[in-house]
């Protein structure tokens, strides 16, 4: 599976995205802006409590607050942060894979 795909089903199931078989990048990021539209609208505290949650940088978060199209920032960092996690994860598993079995307890 390719990190496009992992990170839709990722989002998926952590946002209760509904993302369609053939979907890009761009696609995604709509429906995360989406959906961030709706955080916010439901209260500060909450939103700002998920984003910790994310692990979003509290001084990126405040860097696009700012901008006029604040959602797609948002979304946007969601997104990438994803992608981090994802590619953290692998990174991880192969060098588990690749660790030498006699160095191992």
């Amino acid at each position: 599976m390719d990190t496009l795909q992992e990170t839709a089903t990722a989002l998926q199931q952590e946002w209760g995205l509904t993302v369609p078989e053939i979907l890009s990048e761009e696609e995604i990021l709509k429906m995360l802006e989406a959906r961030v539209v709706v955080l916010i609208d439901r209260g500060a505290e909450s939103f700002f409590q998920l984003m910790y949650r994310l692990d979003i940088s509290e001084k990126k978060l405040h860097g696009v607050m700012h901008e006029a199209d604040v959602a797609m920032q948002i979304a946007r960092l969601i997104y990438d942060r994803q992608v981090k996690k994802i590619e953290t994860r692998k990174q991880y598993k192969a060098d588990r894979a690749n660790t030498d079995p006699a160095l191992e307890w």
